[in-house]
């Protein structure tokens, strides 16, 4: 009588265990994206709240959402913010949260959430830092209300400017902010001060833009003060469309004949830096152990570690090496081939003096800045090492499969390279896994010096390594551990490593691709 209960024990012990090895990546989405619109003020009150809401009860309807409205700050708790894909800021005003509904607010943009502001969200919690960055600028003054003309920016293909012609006008009260709009931001709109009087900033002057921010996606107009505003169809579509944009239903696209991702200004790129060694010379925090180290941050790299040099007319990327650090995309990319062209240079740092030269190139990265290490993101990594270009690395919470052959190490630790009729071996660093990373198959890198050429080919979520044209590693089963879930992944930032080596990238692009080159299928 107690052979059932006892089985059932044992099964549930052989599931358990088969899960840890390879967590589950089923996901549960909502078949109705649900929105949050809030429209709280504790200082001025816009009389276009109540057209703007009835615009979003519209859109709702139209786009099959589900959208709560709500002025009652307790709802940023964590139940209600779970079951959320967008918040939206309605024309609020002053301090609206309180902190334990701002800490809740910022693990919910951590988790992969969105948010879109509207007109004077950038008059909302001018003390919450958080926030600052995420909004990226803050209300100073105003002209009054009048027509101006907005220059659309035509080189950024996103999906909520798509309409707009490369200059137009409108009618509404615009902003000007107590700084000039935050580096990370990607400008969609910007204003011509000549067209219209009155205070300005006397500067260039972003209107709206957009930004991946610490795992979700940020989206912003300075539109949005009349009533008149919110039954403009070219407004109504920027909402509409920016709102598919903050849900991923619609990406920024590459364009078909490529991109090049360097110029002068790395106009396409953030850089991060990280904790910083005790041998560096240099007016802040250091440390011996730069993966515990205070980080440097945002943009900013006070020794040009990153910087573009000029070669034969042609931008090249120098990664002095001494500083941990990123450059990091602005966009996240998908379905697409990656190329450059690498060589190293002859400098090493600390703490990496004596061993290789070390960088590499990360993909699908995901979530927060400094996730590992202090210095990089959760990512898939296409290693850059000296013997090793091409190994497939997991980074953080972001891991996939690899066609790999088992090895065994004299000491007896286990590694894997990378063999295309191998079992699929799941790899990430952590408690259930073997290993997270594999080797290249065969080595292909060039003599110190030379110059070596990279390519990523990714497709949904699976991707490609080569070096110097030979595939040497195939990750399959990309995916992502996040809010206590495994869900696929086959997108994210591109960075570019600093990691104690001297390096240089050049002839780097990007191209937009629907399926992997036939020739590579069996490599």
């Amino acid at each position: 009588m107690f052979l059932r209960p006892i089985l059932s024990c044992l099964l549930l012990l052989i599931l358990l265990s088969c899960k840890t090895k390879q967590p589950s990546t089923n996901v549960t989405h909502n078949k109705k994206p649900q929105l949050l619109v809030f429209s709280k003020t504790n200082s001025f009150r816009h009389t276009s709240i109540p057209d703007g809401i009835a615009a979003f009860k519209q859109l709702g309807l139209e786009n099959n959402w589900d959208i709560k409205f709500s002025e009652d700050s307790l709802i940023f708790n964590q139940k209600e913010l779970s079951k959320t894909q967008l918040v939206v800021f309605l024309n609020t005003t002053g301090d609206i949260l309180g902190n334990i509904q701002e800490t809740a607010f910022e693990t919910y943009i951590n988790n992969g959430g969105a948010f879109l502001g509207i007109h004077a969200a950038t008059d909302t919690e001018h003390d919450w830092d958080f926030y600052k960055h995420m909004i990226c600028a803050q209300f100073k003054s105003h002209p009054k209300q009048q027509t101006a003309t907005l220059e659309k920016q035509s080189s950024c293909k996103h999906p909520a400017t798509a309409h707009l012609n490369t200059s137009f006008q409108k009618y509404d009260e615009w902003y000007n902010f107590k700084e000039p709009v935050a580096k990370q931001a990607v400008v969609l709109l910007e204003l011509d001060e000549q067209s219209y009087s009155g205070k300005r900033m006397h500067t260039q002057h972003p209107i709206a833009w957009y930004q991946h921010y610490e795992g979700g996606r940020i989206l912003y107009t300075g539109m949005g003060h009349t009533s008149a505003a919110y039954s403009d169809l070219d407004f109504l579509t920027f909402l509409k469309e920016g709102i598919h944009w903050c849900l991923g239903n619609k990406e920024v696209t590459i364009p078909e004949q490529g991109q090049s991702l360097l110029d002068k200004e790395l106009s396409l790129w953030d850089v991060w830096m990280g904790g910083v060694h005790s041998s560096v010379d240099i007016d802040f925090e250091t440390s011996d152990n730069v993966k515990t180290g205070k980080p440097l941050g945002l943009n900013n790299d006070p020794k040009n570690v990153f910087e573009i040099i000029e070669q034969d007319g042609s931008p090249v990327l120098h990664i002095t090496g001494e500083i941990f650090g990123g450059l990091t995309s602005k966009n996240e990319y998908q379905n697409y081939h990656f190329e450059t062209e690498f060589k190293w240079g002859d400098k090493k740092w600390e703490p990496r003096l004596k061993s290789k030269r070390d960088s590499g190139i990360l993909y699908h990265a995901k979530g927060k800045h400094g996730t590992f290490w202090n210095v990089w993101m959760s990512s898939l990594e296409f290693q850059v090492q000296e013997g090793d270009c091409g190994d497939f690395i997991a980074l953080g919470d972001v891991y996939g499969d690899v066609p790999a052959t088992r090895k065994t190490r004299d000491n007896g630790s286990v590694y894997f390279t990378y063999d295309p009729l191998g079992e699929n071996i799941p790899l990430k660093w952590g408690k259930g896994f073997e290993s997270g990373q594999a080797s290249k198959s065969t080595l292909y890198e060039k003599a110190h010096g030379e110059w070596n050429t990279l390519e990523i080919y990714t497709i949904n979520n699976e991707s490609i390594h080569l070096v110097n044209g030979h595939v040497v590693n195939r990750v399959k089963n990309a995916r992502y551990d996040i809010a206590n879930k495994t869900i696929p992944i086959s997108k994210g930032k591109i960075q570019i490593q600093s990691e104690a080596a001297e390096i240089f990238y050049k002839n780097m692009r990007i191209t937009p691709i629907q399926k992997f080159p036939s020739k590579y299928k069996n490599q």
